[in-house]
């Protein structure tokens, strides 16, 4: 059963609280499998027409009403701080938001640990220097549905004015839904309370719509601050977009260095990952990887960290227990509730295979936008680079850092990754960096009466009745 066909089996509108008209579908809607998509950034260099262009697009940008249905593509549009000041939005508008989204990612590097090789000075062209004011994302079901939807797009950018596409980026996986490194991907999602969704086995309750929607009532049972005006705020939320380079090669290298059997190969990989290639957690399968446990969402994600304290089946310090402790036994303290994410990730380029070389890394054009949704986004992502990734103090591990998303020096005598096991743990050195920063950007996804009020210049009219 695929995820999102779970889902709509797990939906029913009458429990649906949240005002699904008015909130972009990419928030709740999961991604088929398999799925293809793309992804467009552009810059606004003309109010007027950028004005123009959100106001016509946002006429195909797909509501989450319409989520459950058998939709073959579906749109969704944010805005970046630089964006919403090219497109002349007020002062008071734009100082109502976060510090961090008005500064923007690049300017927030060592808030996120962008050093080295992934300081913004080596992002791609389409993320410098403000350059991505408009990030447009379409999913579809297939090729030709696509197709049309990016037809459909280019109509829209054909007929405006003031607006430059600075960058395309297709991508897709087939049913199997792997990531670079050949691991099914985006398993775990957060039911968001509200939306009308029962949640999934393993989860205990729905997280508040607060923390995912603005305006709506949070973990602490009132709602975060919400950009003003009203209108524009309301039923919008936050993003962060990374896109990584992943060095395949690398990683397939340093397992062979590790091990020259391939068995072993698969179980270290799965011991830094925390799930075998399948998505079987190694909770529920610790010796061997399941093809049918990982292809089951009923079960795969029906799973707690109580039964494994010591990390010696799941290591504490693995990719998937780090951005997602559960129930772990943390030396930091950190409600896990308000650091909770929809995950909207896409990989592209070639699927993974044994025979991928690093002399294949500097050719092949392979690797993930990982993306995320969440009211707390600037926040979390900040704090994930710091203590969940490149850090390892909250499962008292000191320095060591995340082994698939870490930034780590490309040096045999750094990176570290610690397999818990008994009488003594195993420690294997040498890890690098496998996933390489690209670009990236802090946005804000827009309601779709936000996106109205943001084509039409609703601040203009309002300004017009004030002086009359």
């Amino acid at each position: 059963m695929g995820v999102l066909k779970d889902l709509k089996e797990r939906f029913d509108r009458e429990r649906v609280e949240l005002d699904l008209d008015d909130i972009q579908g990419l928030v709740l809607r999961s991604r088929p499998e398999p799925y293809v998509g793309a992804h467009a950034m552009l810059t606004v260099e003309e109010a007027e027409g950028g004005r123009d262009f959100v106001r016509r697009l946002a006429e195909y940008v797909t509501s989450a009403q319409d989520w459950a249905d058998d939709l073959q593509s579906w749109t969704g549009v944010a805005i970046s701080y630089a964006g919403l000041r090219a497109l002349g939005l007020p002062e008071d508008s734009l100082s109502s938001f976060p510090l961090p989204y008005q500064q923007g990612m690049a300017a927030r590097a060592q808030q996120l640990m962008d050093t080295g090789p992934n300081a913004p000075e080596h992002w791609d062209e389409a993320f410098t220097q403000d350059a991505c004011h408009i990030a447009l994302t379409i999913y579809a079901a297939d090729a030709d549905a696509l197709d049309a939807a990016l037809d459909q797009a280019e109509k829209v950018l054909e007929h405006s004015t003031g607006v430059t596409l600075v960058a395309t980026h297709r991508f897709g996986v087939d049913e199997l839904n792997k990531n670079p490194f050949g691991f099914r991907d985006s398993i775990s999602q957060p039911t968001v309370a509200g939306s009308g969704v029962r949640p999934q086995p393993g989860q205990e309750r729905s997280i508040s719509a607060g923390e995912f929607i603005l305006g709506e009532n949070s973990e602490t049972g009132s709602p975060l601050a919400v950009p003003q005006p009203d209108v524009l705020g309301r039923n919008g939320t936050y993003v962060v977009l990374r896109k990584f380079a992943s060095r395949v090669g690398a990683f397939n290298e340093y397992l062979a260095s590790q091990s020259p059997d391939p068995e072993e190969q698969h179980r270290i990989a799965a011991k830094m990952f925390g799930r075998w290639r399948s998505g079987a957690p190694l909770v529920l399968s610790p010796d061997h990887d399941d093809e049918e446990l990982g292809n089951d969402p009923e079960r795969r994600n029906d799973f707690t960290f109580e039964d494994d304290p010591k990390g010696l089946m799941c290591p504490h310090s693995s990719h998937m227990r780090r951005l997602n402790p559960r129930d772990s036994d943390l030396s930091i303290m950190t409600d896990v509730n308000i650091k909770r994410i929809i995950r909207r990730s896409s990989t592209y380029g070639p699927g993974w295979s044994p025979e991928v070389t690093s002399a294949d890394d500097a050719k092949e054009d392979r690797g993930i936008y990982f993306i995320f949704i969440s009211a707390r986004a600037f926040d979390t992502i900040e704090f994930m680079q710091q203590e969940w990734i490149n850090g390892g103090n909250f499962v008292d591990l000191g320095s060591e850092r995340d082994p698939i998303v870490g930034l780590h020096e490309d040096d045999p005598t750094q990176g570290r990754f610690t397999i818990p096991a008994e009488p003594a743990r195993k420690r294997i050195d040498g890890i690098t960096t496998f996933n390489r920063m690209a670009g990236g950007e802090y946005l804000f996804m827009p309601s779709l009466s936000a996106l109205r009020w943001i084509g039409e210049g609703g601040w203009t009219s309002e300004q017009s009745d004030a002086e009359a």
